[in-house]
């Protein structure tokens, strides 16, 4: 077989995939069960605080959420299996060393064949939590120098500034959710997972994917990868839409492409990261630390999971 009719064959099977892909997605919807396992990520942990707060640790108020969270998905939704990356003050798995266990997590989401991972986080700014005294110039008095030495000893006047502390408080409070860079897709299609042998099953599962190593499945692993992409976007819309509805300061949907967001790229799935708050800000970090403060944040994700499933659910058709 040439090469040109080889390349013509790659062709073929990648738009044989696309259109299949498409006409799944957008003719068919998604199947009853779209969501059958979802990972529930609480992050950093262990000799791994995450940011630090006047009052508490990213890490211990990141896992409150979770545990409510998950609490609540499992009331409502008993025929969706969910896992957590953990559920104590450890790293998950044990794990001692903070940048290894971001990849466990990636690694127990991928072995679950999870169908949407949510990690849990709360947000600083990078300055002193509550906030931090600094120095402003509010005038200037002579002061006298001397200059040289000897008979060339003189004396002159120099202005001196007058500085005044004063309280800087960190004032910054909001929401965010992150999805991975839609320009970086070609990281996150290496974490396609792959299913070997079994009964045939619906092109729209993220599970039934080709060798990796064809053409064919490379191109079907950066079409599920734009699927992963969209359906991320999708839902990091719906909870930071929910934040707002609850009256909080939102900063919508970031696009992360950089060091440490692994569970974003290495999950082979829909993920978001959520920022529930900024630890870093007083009435914040107290907020998400009391119990009203952290079943509203939940019921806020928890509508906005709803609403997912919905839409993943909900039957489509095309136009004719």
């Amino acid at each position: 077989m040439t090469k040109k009719i080889k390349t013509k064959l790659y062709i073929l099977a990648a738009a044989g995939c696309f259109l299949m892909f498409c006409q799944s997605i957008f003719a068919q919807g998604t199947s009853k069960s779209a969501l059958r396992t979802v990972i529930i990520d609480a992050g950093h942990g262990g000799r791994d605080p995450g940011a630090r707060g006047l009052i508490s640790t990213e890490a211990e108020v990141a896992l409150d959420i979770a545990l409510k969270l998950g609490k609540e998905l499992e009331r409502e939704y008993p025929e969706i299996k969910f896992v957590y990356t953990r559920t104590d003050h450890n790293l998950p798995r044990g794990e001692s060393d903070p940048n290894k266990a971001n990849r466990v997590r990636a690694e127990m989401a991928n072995e679950a064949k999870g169908d949407l991972f949510i990690s849990i986080h709360l947000n600083a700014t990078g300055q002193r939590a509550g906030g931090w005294y600094a120095k402003r110039i509010t005038g200037y008095k002579n002061k006298i120098v001397y200059t040289g030495t000897g008979k060339r000893r003189k004396k002159k006047y120099v202005k001196q500034p007058i500085y005044e502390s004063y309280y800087v408080k960190n004032t910054r409070v909001g929401t965010e959710t992150y999805i991975w860079a839609a320009d970086r897709s070609g990281s996150k299609s290496e974490y396609v997972p792959e299913e070997e042998g079994g009964e045939e099953e619906p092109v729209d599962d993220p599970h039934n994917v080709l060798d990796l190593t064809t053409p064919e499945a490379k191109i079907r692993a950066q079409l599920y990868t734009k699927y992963f992409f969209r359906n991320s976007a999708l839902l990091a819309q719906m909870v930071e839409e929910e934040f707002g509805n609850n009256g909080r300061k939102s900063y919508g949907v970031k696009q992360r492409n950089n060091k440490g967001i692994w569970v974003l790229q290495a999950t082979g799935m829909p993920s978001i990261l959520i920022e529930t708050g900024f630890i870093s800000n007083k009435e914040e970090e107290e907020y998400l630390n009391s119990e009203k403060g952290q079943q509203e944040v939940v019921e806020n994700i928890l509508n906005a999971f709803r609403r997912y499933k919905q839409e993943l659910e909900a039957p489509r058709s095309t136009s004719r």
